[in-house]
């Protein structure tokens, strides 16, 4: 039977003529909702799917649903471990939604919030083991190849905790390729339209300019220190965030986490660079030196260690105890230079950090 907070009309629908039955709904965002579902086959097939769709709003706005189309036509050829597989774009009436991999676990942002929630610390050994995880994913998508043989530029542009999911095996996976920028595949339109978590851009990126690679990896920089240190480090009002982002003084990660070993803090300090030659040039660079930094003197951590800890934590625990970040701080801006969409007001955003010393 389907969750109360799914359509029953919406449900009845999928199952008839997708074969896809809604069975809850696991989360709702500023531009869309995605729900958990069972794909049927023949002689009783079944297989646990996620279904993304795109809120009725944002259904007749071209550029929305070009973004929509994009993410499923730009992921379906990218398969790798560490990234949220799309299995198929459809389409229901006026309405698209995305079928892919089902991820059974939470995620990280849930997974900081749990443990500032309950003043634990974060754990720095497996904080470092899901970055670099995310630098595979990311390092794979940056060098994709089109069938011509020629690179797809790819940048996904929204790095950002609500986008990496952990799965109960310790798998880690990036997801929401939706603003992600791709030659060939979806429209280019740096300079004029600002995409993406403004607290988790690039300098480059907030300043509405050209990002490559290096963009995300100062995207991913900026969750790092979040995650390990419990300190959310673009903290202002809405707008003036993009000034933080490009003028304020970065802390040193040390401040808020004495236990930091200092090479682990150059790392993230040097993902942070605020231009782009400052910093890491690939995500495959940041993730050669988190490895190094991990096994290079003892066994380090792996996807047994980091699935042991979230089934110890996590597993069994209703999502509803979890708890969500307000959609509002967690929205994707789609906001043009001149006119046009604008971004989503938000409140100052409160600092994370109870249990955590404060720099002076």
């Amino acid at each position: 039977m389907s969750d109360p907070a799914t359509p029953p009309d919406l449900a009845s629908i999928f199952e008839d003529v997708h074969r896809y039955r809604l069975t809850r709904r696991i989360a709702e965002g500023g531009m869309g909702t995605v729900y958990e579902a069972v794909q049927h086959g023949v002689e009783g097939f079944e297989k646990k799917v996620a279904i993304k769709t795109i809120l009725p709003t944002y259904n007749g706005r071209p550029e929305f649903l070009r973004l929509f189309i994009g993410e499923a036509k730009l992921v379906a050829d990218l398969v790798h471990e560490n990234i949220c597989q799309v299995y198929h774009l459809g389409r229901l009436n006026d309405a698209y939604f995305i079928a892919l991999e089902y991820v059974e676990g939470i995620n990280l942002a849930q997974f900081i919030d749990d443990h500032l929630d309950l003043g634990d610390p974060l754990p720095i050994e497996l904080g470092s083991f899901i970055c670099s995880r995310i630098c595979r994913a990311l390092d794979y998508a940056h060098a994709k190849r089109g069938p011509d043989g020629r690179p797809l530029g790819i940048v996904h542009r929204d790095i950002s905790p609500t986008n990496v999911l952990l799965n109960f095996e310790g798998v880690v996976k990036l997801t929401d390729f939706g603003v992600a920028k791709a030659f060939r595949l979806m429209e280019q339109d740096e300079g004029r339209v600002l995409m993406g978590k403004v607290r988790y851009m690039s300098p480059e990126q907030a300043g509405y300019g050209a990002t490559d690679a290096r963009s995300d990896v100062f995207s991913l920089g900026v969750v790092m220190y979040e995650l390990l240190t419990g300190h959310c480090l673009f903290h202002a009002e809405a707008d003036q965030v993009v000034e933080q982002i490009q003028t304020m003084a970065i802390p040193d990660p040390r401040h808020f986490r004495p236990d930091m070993p200092d090479e682990l803090a150059r790392v993230l300090l040097r993902s942070l660079g605020r231009r782009p030659l400052e910093r890491y040039q690939s995500a495959g660079e940041m993730g050669y030196d988190l490895e190094y930094y991990m096994y290079h003197d003892r066994f380090g951590p792996t996807n047994l260690s980091l699935g042991g800890y979230l089934k110890e934590r996590f597993l069994g625990a209703k999502p509803e105890s979890l708890r969500t970040r307000p959609a509002e701080e967690m929205e994707t801006w789609v906001k043009r230079s001149e006119g046009g969409t604008s971004a989503p007001s938000s409140p100052t955003r409160p600092r994370r950090d109870r249990g955590l010393s404060q720099p002076d």
